[in-house]
């Protein structure tokens, strides 16, 4: 059985952007990251036709079950994504031994090797992504404010008051300046890491413990991004097993001291996603977020 998603019209590339990105995850799931739902098929579709009518992407991926974590599914988790952050480091290492095809040395906002050609980087719903920026850049906070703020801030022109563009607009700058970024090289990131696309499933057979339950990966916007993006997605809508999670990756490749003052830097543009395709929800903790930008 394959579980089937129909890329929306006005997108006909949808679905190869989400296989390029499952795919690349999956290189590293090879090699010891998070597991990865697998790819059956990806087909682009037609767009619009002058009738009207459209064929429409087509992506066909494992169908999976779903189980309930405990502390241990969760701490595996924690452990595999680490690997997953640092399986490009890897592959840097082993540069000296001829080329791969990873993309690390373009630096933030590279995207997967698979990504189509003269296509936009997508976020959000399958059925409504919007539209981002593809430049990879030296600077994450060049990458985060050109490539992913400025498109989210463009879109939301119409809901914000004069107050409102000033504030955001003033985290941006900081962000796009460079004064937050730090030491930490690109990383493969799933880039869209809210609870709800880490799907909890039994482990196949052979597994560490009878009855092991493991983490796995969908719905990825992947390219080479700051680590600790995912880890403040995942801190959104309360991940099942977060304590256990966030043990075993600070077990397995332990982030920088001060990374939980950072979480509001990191969700600020994944919340302004938010209030621009779900209302003035949120509102606030985008502009909470903002706020806890400028206090950094």
């Amino acid at each position: 059985m394959a579980f089937v998603k129909l890329s929306p019209p006005d997108h006909p590339e949808a679905a190869l952007v989400e296989a390029g990105g499952l795919r690349w995850l999956g290189q590293a799931a090879d090699d010891g990251g998070a597991p990865v739902v697998s790819v059956h098929s990806a087909s682009r579709g037609s767009g619009h036709e002058q009738d009207g009518s459209a064929e429409r992407g087509r992506l066909e991926l494992e169908e999976l079950p779903t189980a309930t974590p405990d502390e241990q599914a969760g701490e595996e988790f924690g452990r595999a994504l680490a690997r997953t952050h640092g399986w490009l480091a890897l592959q840097r290492g082993a540069e000296d031994d001829g080329p791969t095809p990873t993309a690390a040395h373009e630096g933030f906002g590279a995207l997967p090797p698979e990504h189509p050609a003269q296509t936009p980087a997508y976020f959000g719903p399958a059925e409504q992504p919007l539209v981002m920026g593809t430049g990879a850049h030296a600077s994450w906070g060049a990458f985060l404010a050109l490539e992913r703020l400025d498109p989210m801030l463009q879109g939301l022109v119409p809901e914000l008051s004069a107050a409102d563009a000033r504030l955001l607009h003033a985290a941006r700058d900081r962000i796009a300046a460079g004064e937050l970024d730090d030491a930490e090289p690109p990383a493969l990131i799933h880039g869209d890491l809210w609870s709800g696309n880490v799907l909890w499933t039994p482990a196949a057979s052979g597994a560490v413990h009878s009855g092991a339950v493991r983490g796995t990966l969908i719905d990825p916007a992947a390219h080479t991004g700051h680590r600790e993006t995912d880890i403040a997605f995942l801190h959104l809508f309360g991940l099942p097993q977060l304590d256990a999670v966030m043990c075993g990756y600070q077990q397995e490749f332990p982030l920088a001291e001060g990374w939980q003052d950072r979480i509001g830097l990191h969700q600020f543009f994944c919340l302004g996603v938010h209030w621009l395709l779900f209302g003035g929800s949120y509102r606030g903790p985008t502009l909470r977020a903002a706020e806890q930008v400028l206090q950094l």
